[in-house]
């Protein structure tokens, strides 16, 4: 079932808000994920959102894949710029999957989001981890 949640409950220090949400699925979380930029309007350029949607799709499908689960997800503006974090079902950390020179299916995402986005790993015992995606707005 998909939640989203988005209201003056979700303003942060920086007077914006924020969208809660719980997707079934990578396109939901993308479409959530656009409708809620589009309201930020030109606070997040089209390169920066087009980064940002690329790291939503691939934390989702991971924690869908890889990790219980995707358990939660929120996506906020802030100055620094467009942060995006996923909770899981599993405590195990990303990995970085080596394909030793051959072209192999999977194992790519984790990759291409430690480049788009500064990471971090949040470790919450039992109940999984977030993993939490900061991609920068860059100043033109």
């Amino acid at each position: 079932m998909t939640t989203v949640e988005e209201g003056p409950d979700g303003a942060t220090a920086e007077g914006s808000r924020w969208l809660d949400a719980r997707p079934a699925g990578a396109a939901e979380a993308r479409d959530l994920t656009a409708a809620y930029l589009a309201g930020q309007g030109a606070r997040v350029p089209e390169p920066v959102r087009d980064d940002v949607l690329l790291v939503v799709s691939e934390l989702v499908t991971n924690a869908l894949r890889h990790a219980g689960g995707a358990h939660g997800l929120r996506v906020a503006v802030r100055p620094a710029g467009v942060e995006v974090t996923v909770q899981d079902g599993s405590a195990r950390r990303p990995v970085e999957r080596g394909h030793g020179g051959e072209w192999l299916p999977g194992g790519y995402g984790w990759p291409m989001v430690c480049r788009l986005a500064e990471v971090a790993v949040v470790p919450l015992g039992p109940d999984g981890k977030l993993v939490r995606a900061t991609v920068p707005v860059r100043q033109g």
